[in-house]
Order: C-alpha cells, then sequence, then structure tokens
C-alpha cells in the first residue's frame, strides 16, 4: 500500500481486474457499484478479452499492450496479457502513480471452489497482489444458464460492498491481515443469501474428459472453473476420417466430486456468501507430511540395495 495515497488526504484506490476481460458485465457491475459510493479512486486494469481458466500464467518473453478503456468513474487500461499480468502491472507503480491500496480481481461467471480455485484466473488476480504485499480479494458469481442474468451481478457487487468497506477500513487503521486474501463466492439466488459464511477451500472438482471432435466444432464454452456451457454445435468425429496430422480434441465435463464436509463449495450450495482465507500455496496434507517424514531416511538405502 502506498502511504502518499493516505497522506494526501485523497480518497483511498480500488484497483479491479479480472479473468473474462474489461468489458464482462461482471467487471462492470463491480465497478459501477464501487463507483457509487464516491468513497474510492477506482482502477481498471484488466485482460483485453477473455481469459478465464488461464491459472496463475504469466507473460515472460514478449511485451504485453495496452489500450486506455472508457469506463465511467474510473481510470481504465486493458491489458493483452493474463489476469495475473494485469495485477502486476496495475500495482507495479509504471501504469498508475501510486499502489492501490486494495486488488479486487472479479465478479467472475461463474463461481471458484474447491479444487478449482487452481484453475482460476480470477483468483489469480488476486493472488498476484498478494504476493506483493497488496491486500487483495476475488470475486464470484454462481451463474446458473437459464436461470441468473446480468442484473445479478450488480445484485452480487452491492452484497459484497460491506466486505469491501469493512477491509478499506481494517486497511486504514492497519489492522489488516497480511498473510492471507480472501475468496468470496456468491449463490446464484443471491436475493436470498443467508448471509456470510467463513468456509475453508475444498476439493470439489468438475472431472473432465476429451472427446474427438471435428475441425469445426466449438464444443463448449468454459464460462468459469466450476461451469460448463454446452455448445449445441459440438459434434463427434470418427477417427478413421481424420487425418493423423491433426486431430482436434475438445473438453467435456464427465461427472463431478462434491465435498460432503462444510466447505466452500458446499456452504456455497446452501445459499452462502463463502468467504475462504487463501494463502500462496497449499499445504500437504498431515499424513504425507508424516509418510515421507518416515520414508526418506530409507531413501539411500533401498538406492543402495537395488544397484546390486
Amino acid at each position: 500500500m502506498d502511504d502518499d495515497c493516505n497522506s494526501s488526504g485523497h480518497l483511498p484506490t480500488i484497483m479491479v481486474t479480472n479473468d473474462d476481460g474489461i468489458d464482462a458485465p461482471g467487471l462492470r457491475a463491480l465497478v459501477r457499484v464501487i463507483v457509487s459510493t464516491g468513497s474510492y479512486q477506482v482502477l481498471v486494469c484488466a485482460p483485453d478479452s477473455e481469459k478465464s481458466a488461464v491459472s496463475h500464467s504469466i507473460t515472460w518473453r514478449h511485451a504485453v499492450s495496452v489500450k486506455r478503456a472508457e469506463i465511467d468513474g474510473a481510470t481504465a487500461f486493458a491489458v493483452s496479457g493474463t489476469p495475473a499480468d494485469c495485477t502486476s502491472l496495475g500495482i507495479s507503480k509504471t501504469l498508475f502513480p501510486s499502489v492501490p491500496d486494495l486488488v479486487v480481481s472479479g465478479i467472475n461467471m461463474g463461481s471458484n471452489c474447491g479444487l478449482h480455485i487452481v484453475y482460476s484466473g480470477t483468483v489469480a488476480g488476486a493472488r498476484e497482489a498478494f504476493f506483493n504485499g497488496v491486500p487483495s480479494i476475488s470475486l464470484s458469481y454462481e451463474w446458473v444458464g437459464g436461470k441468473s442474468n446480468i442484473d445479478d451481478y450488480t445484485l452480487a457487487a452491492e452484497a459484497c460492498l460491506p466486505i469491501i468497506n469493512a477491509i478499506m477500513a481494517e486497511i486504514k487503521n492497519q489492522t489488516y491481515p497480511q498473510r492471507c486474501f480472501l475468496n468470496i463466492d456468491v449463490p446464484s439466488n443471491v436475493v436470498n443469501h443467508k448471509g456470510y459464511k467463513l468456509t475453508k477451500q475444498g476439493k470439489s472438482i468438475f472431472k473432465m474428459g476429451w472427446r474427438q471432435v471435428t475441425s469445426d466444432a466449438q464444443g463448449g464454452k468454459m464460462l468459469s472453473t466450476m461451469t460448463m456451457d454446452t455448445n449445441p454445435a459440438f459434434t463427434e468425429t470418427d477417427t478413421s476420417t481424420v487425418s493423423q496430422e491433426q486431430l482436434v480434441f475438445k473438453r467435456e465435463v464427465r461427472g463431478a466430486h462434491v465435498d460432503e464436509d462444510d466447505t466452500d463449495y458446499r456452504s456455497l450450495q446452501e445459499g452462502y456468501i463463502t468467504v475462504t482465507p487463501l494463502g500462496a500455496l497449499s499445504q500437504a496434507e498431515i499424513e504425507c507430511q508424516e509418510y515421507f517424514r518416515q520414508w526418506i531416511p530409507g531413501v539411500a538405502d533401498r538406492s543402495s540395495s537395488s544397484a546390486l
């Protein structure tokens, strides 16, 4: 956080990013709601196109291009890179004159819970800020095709605004914890949500498979790491009719594993706005730690005996 921002009497600063692209309705709704408070200076640094499920990938060997974008009430730029690139650039004091007080990544189209957090570009946008000591949160809305509508993003943003305000108050008082960032998921029926619930990351995951398709098939569009929208243009093909020089495959959902215990995805399905503290990396489970603690001392002995 840049001390100059508060000492000079300027409004505290929130930077918004996402992985659905700078024109995504979730980001636009989030920015409108934050701007409408009149309490913050709002910056936007987001991908210039859809970058869902890119995880924490970064652009390394090539330059990224940046173009000014028009968003009412905000200073905004569209970037050719990934969500992590956007956050990194936005907090670098290269694009904006100061480091934002808070980075908010979202609102994503689809939930980001369980093991899908690993795939999420939305979560990565917040995690990159955390890596650099800047407070951050990722926001996702559980979009359900045929049921959800664009207005739900505004409702989701309004439902999360008290959390944003509370975090900003803690940052101002220098009492906000620096050892984690927050991943927040809003249920589909946001109007009737059951309130905020502190949860832990579970192990829910969609089981993915592959199907061979014709080269002109569009397949399914990944709305988020927890939502798959199947495109009717998807067609299966006979492998005997396709040149072996170019085979085309498309991902498809083939089931799911859902936690039974009290975790983020389960609580989201029960109608809560889930608030999940995350760290940089997941630690191995205690049983694995204990297994390898006993296993490592014997590795050299087993290697020696097998070489005989």
